[in-house]
């Protein structure tokens, strides 16, 4: 029996099944998870995103935590945050020369001797495969791992479908540049960087195609990403990311907390005068590059509004992607004013654990807990109580 309470008999077995493995099925993970020792688990992610914020949680949880680690990009967690003398959140670290190598048997395995639940972010799905989370890596997901393909714009799996299954009201959509017919938001994905976008705006189709040329001209974007760019009615309205939490264990829904993005260049652009901004955007286009969060409240009068759509989503997700949607989730939306009244219209989702930590910072997680409770604590939360209570197979997958 090894430190983390796993038997050496088992690792032959479990090697040989990673070979073979064609599809992950609910029987392999319930053998999987019946080998876990229970009172030694370890919660798992990514190195980047929200790992910290995942580790966070799971330390103030009592456990023990492990980050994957891309070489080059390891010492934020090996070194600044690794756990040591009551500081730190980073217990072990497994170095990989790049992230799709968790697949891999050896780091599967290593996952699995140390009893880990994996928790998923962006991270996990930008640099890995779906097709291989989906059916090669045999390691308890916390949260629904067929979902996330479904934060995509493009294909059959896509957000538009999963949001007009919910009635949940999107910015209008332009399949025809040709029929614009007033201000559009312009979303293509980037040449250097695959799982980034490039914005513009256009008001009519000849802004449009002159726009496209310029973009592929200067190799901002591909004439095949050109292609398949998606056109949306530009919102002009407060932006607010609701960050939700559903319980699968307690059946309701949470809302943790509201923030807004930070981005550059844009940011640095408007904190300039308006004529500074005109002398500037003769040399510098503005690019919408996340950067970071900033927390933000709304009023009262909006939570109703917000949770009902939470609610639906729930219930979409449920129907096209059973389970469904298990912890985390984030709605990301513009609030356009009236009249009549004030609309929540959500431009974009997170099927996952949202990055950003600085959720806690409102009051909405304190307001049900007491206490400030970040997307990670509660996610550790939800493990311990299903732990407790022999659940485990209603939150992972």
């Amino acid at each position: 029996e090894d430190s983390h309470g796993n038997k050496d008999g088992n690792r032959a077995e479990q090697a040989q099944n990673d070979t073979e493995l064609k599809m992950i099925t609910q029987k392999q993970l319930v053998a999987v998870i019946g080998r876990y020792d229970k009172n030694r688990i370890t919660v798992g992610t990514l190195g980047g995103h929200s790992a910290l914020d995942v580790c966070r949680g799971a330390k103030d949880e009592g456990f023990r935590t492990v980050v994957v680690c891309k070489k080059g990009r390891e010492r934020t967690y090996e070194k600044y945050y690794r756990s040591r003398e009551g500081k730190g959140v980073v217990d072990e670290i497994i170095l990989v020369d790049k992230f799709s190598d968790i697949v891999k048997p050896e780091v599967q395995q290593h996952l699995r001797e140390r009893n880990t639940f994996f928790v998923q972010s962006r991270y996990f799905w930008v640099y890995c495969n779906y097709k291989d989370i989906e059916n090669r890596f045999l390691v308890p997901i916390f949260g629904s791992r067929s979902m996330l393909k479904a934060e995509e714009r493009t294909g059959k799996d896509n957000q538009y479908r999963l949001l007009d299954k919910a009635g949940i009201k999107t910015p209008k959509r332009f399949t025809n540049p040709r029929r614009i017919d007033g201000l559009v938001l312009v979303k293509a994905t980037e040449a250097a960087r695959g799982y980034e976008r490039a914005f513009f705006f256009a008001n009519s189709y000849s802004d449009y195609k002159a726009k496209i040329k310029e973009m592929v001209e200067k190799k901002v974007i591909t004439a095949a990403a050109a292609k398949k760019a998606v056109i949306e009615e530009f919102i002009l309205g407060t932006q607010v990311n609701f960050n939700f939490f559903h319980s699968t264990l307690a059946g309701e829904l949470e809302l943790l907390g509201t923030d807004t993005r930070r981005q550059t260049n844009i940011d640095g652009l408007l904190r300039l005068t308006t004529a500074e901004q005109i002398e500037v955007m003769k040399y510098v286009k503005p690019q919408y590059i996340e950067t970071g969060h900033v927390a933000v409240t709304v009023k009262e009068s909006l939570l109703e509004k917000a949770f009902d759509l939470g609610e639906r989503f729930i219930s979409a997700a449920k129907k096209l992607y059973p389970p469904g949607i298990i912890g985390p989730f984030a709605l990301q939306a513009a609030v356009k004013p009236g009249p009549p009244e004030e609309e929540i219209i959500v431009f974009d989702i997170s099927a996952r654990i949202p990055g950003s930590p600085g959720i806690a910072a409102t009051p909405y997680s304190s307001y049900l807990y007491g206490k400030p409770v970040t997307s990670g604590r509660r996610i550790a939360m939800e493990i311990r109580q299903a732990i407790r209570q022999d659940r485990i197979m209603e939150i992972v997958t």
